[in-house]
């Protein structure tokens, strides 16, 4: 893995190629479904996004901060498939806790809805479960937050069947404190002697139909935690036989379509899918790779970060996230060209702290080179002194960035060459077992071996040293 552009980068043929081509076989047609309906009553309300008008509360930092929030929110519901008509922000010193943007700014947005045609609120923020009815009951339409659009995106984008399921415990979290129904009016669940010794008008229907399906959600959500960790099982064994062979792990980590996916094709070939849309790809992918000495490691892109990433989600996708946990060097991989870059590495940040990564050695990748503007990169440089600049499109960077990858991994292991004498077969299995064979020649006199070891297993390997040993 040492010749990073043998080939220009659009002529691999990927298996993400052909996901892509998959994930556009079919789409939504805007405006054929923006007939206005009294939600207040449904019980289950489906996500099905259409036509939407976008609402956010600009409560601190500068109005260009608020706006860009806003277009972030935009970009998140056109990957869920969403026409975005009109964004509206509202100046508070803090969110209504009955309305989120106040009842005569609620009476606005319902204007808005209605001179629009949208038929779905889109909230930048999360709203509590009394705020979601407020709203829907002023707009007579649905009304979601920000939360449940990047878990409808997650639902969209899981492929693997560890990911659907993480992605469904998400939901599942989410949902639980936000059942509705219309079982108000039915008596509860009466407890101890319900037949006998109430009293008449004691005695009712038991449970009602919402009581049930918290108790089947909190059903379903125990079962997809334990298949959860034991389809996790495989990754943490694989973990362990790299690091019993000292092989160094490397993560790619950052914030959504900030080119992780991209990166990892240009310095691995790996084919992974590839699209211009926030959470592109959800399922870690892991990779061989090598320096430009040859010393091989592991190369892993992990789940895209974003502002206020659901926290359902960061404990749902936790055993993916492991991946980062467990690296020996984090690439944070930062889009040079997004307005605001700085805040994507703070909220990157942010959720590595969750993980318990920050005190994992980092390298700040600052990627599109090719769009971004040479002053805003300038600026990263200084503000980041263990940075690279690079274009994953193009390729440039890409060398001195596996250089300055090979001077920060561990030392984990030894270059040796011996003799290892027959009667020392254990010895020479060992080396098979525990270290990278990179060559192997029978003699007379034993068998001679060129391979990285661990240190241990070097000191052991003095006396048969054909030549001096290195690293």
């Amino acid at each position: 893995m040492t010749e990073f552009n043998s080939r220009p980068f659009e002529d691999y043929e990927t298996t993400g190629e052909f996901d892509l081509a998959d994930r556009q076989a079919l789409r939504r047609v805007g405006g054929l479904s923006t007939e206005l309906r009294d939600v207040t009553e449904v019980e289950y309300r489906a996500l099905r996004l259409e036509r939407v008008v976008l609402v956010g509360v600009w409560t601190e930092g500068t109005l260009e901060h608020a706006e860009n929030s806003l277009r972030e929110l935009a970009l998140l519901a056109e990957t869920a498939g969403s026409e975005v008509l009109e964004g509206l922000i509202q100046r508070r010193a803090k969110p209504d806790p009955a309305t989120y943007i106040g009842s005569g700014k609620a009476e606005e947005l319902a204007d808005v809805v209605l001179a629009t045609g949208a038929d779905t609120v889109i909230a930048d923020g999360e709203l509590t479960p009394s705020q979601l009815r407020t709203l829907e009951e002023i707009c007579k339409v649905k009304v979601i937050d920000r939360t449940a659009l990047i878990l409808d995106i997650f639902a969209q984008h899981a492929k693997s069947r560890e990911g659907k399921a993480q992605v469904e415990l998400a939901q599942l979290e989410y949902l639980l404190p936000r059942l509705r129904g219309w079982g108000g009016n039915l008596s509860r669940q009466v407890g101890g002697r319900a037949a006998g010794g109430v009293g008449i008008g004691g005695r009712g229907p038991g449970e009602t139909k919402i009581e049930l399906d918290r108790r089947r959600i909190r059903t379903r959500m125990a079962k997809l935690r334990r298949e959860i960790a034991e389809m996790s099982k495989s990754r943490v064994t694989k973990r362990a036989a790299r690091r019993a062979r000292r092989v160094p792990s490397v993560a790619i980590a950052g914030y959504t379509n900030a080119g992780k996916s991209s990166l990892l094709n240009r310095l691995t070939g790996a084919g992974v899918l590839v699209e211009n849309a926030l959470f592109a790809t959800l399922d870690p992918t892991v990779r061989k790779a090598a320096t430009p000495s040859g010393r091989p490691f592991t190369l892993t892109d992990t789940v895209g970060f974003v502002r206020h990433l659901p926290h359902q989600l960061v404990e749902a996708f936790r055993s993916s996230l492991e991946e980062v946990a467990e690296a020996d060097l984090i690439l944070h991989v930062v889009d040079g060209s997004d307005p605001e870059p700085e805040a994507q590495i703070a909220a990157v940040r942010e959720v590595l702290s969750e993980v318990d990564a920050a005190s994992i050695p980092e390298i700040i990748v600052i990627n599109k080179a090719d769009a971004a503007d040479p002053m805003v990169v300038s600026g990263l440089r200084r503000a980041y002194p263990r940075s690279v600049v690079v274009s994953a499109r193009t390729g440039a960077g890409v060398g001195e960035l596996m250089e300055l990858v090979e001077a920060e991994l561990p030392q984990f292991d030894r270059r040796v060459h011996v003799l290892v004498p027959y009667a020392q077969a254990a010895l020479a299995a060992r080396v098979h077992a525990e270290g990278e064979v990179l060559k192997t020649e029978h003699r007379d006199e034993g068998t001679e071996l060129l391979a990285r070891v661990p240190l241990e297993l070097a000191v052991e390997l003095e006396g048969f040293e054909v030549a001096p040993l290195g690293h």
